[in-house]
């Protein structure tokens, strides 16, 4: 059985979730540099069945693109140059963020650690995950 990976795409760090086997579950997985992000890809493709990606999608309140959309642009098609077999699937992200902190600061989180971006961008790819998933 295949896993479906979200990514929480952003210029710096891409928070990373993935499901479990049985597409029951979304979990966060990590968070990478950007930079390293196709690397990261491959090796994971390498090593677990992935049935699609999804990646969130930046919109404003009046459904235009955000401005992180151009830089989105170019990772999506870099992916399907080196990834041209992998399904892809675009996933509203609005307000994960926020979202993100919310349930950081709800599970108890000392404050230091809600400061902590890399955890606040897997959280939020395990939204955009849960969001696909419960649609």
């Amino acid at each position: 059985m295949a896993r479906i990976l979200a990514l929480d795409y952003g210029t710096k760090r891409t928070g990373i979730a993935v499901t479990d086997e049985l597409k029951m579950i979304a979990s966060g997985l990590t968070t990478v540099q950007t930079s390293d992000l196709m690397n990261f890809l491959e090796d994971y493709f390498r090593n677990e069945k992935v049935e699609r990606v999804l990646v969130g999608e930046p919109k404003k309140m009046d459904d235009s693109p955000s401005q992180s959309e151009e830089y989105i642009q170019e990772f999506l098609k870099k992916f399907a140059e080196k990834f041209p077999d992998m399904p892809l699937e675009r996933v509203d992200e609005r307000f994960t963020s926020k979202m993100a902190v919310q349930s950081m600061i709800d599970s108890g989180l000392k404050k230091k650690k809600r400061r902590n971006k890399a955890l606040v961008d897997e959280i939020s790819a395990t939204i955009i995950l849960q969001t696909w998933l419960y649609e």
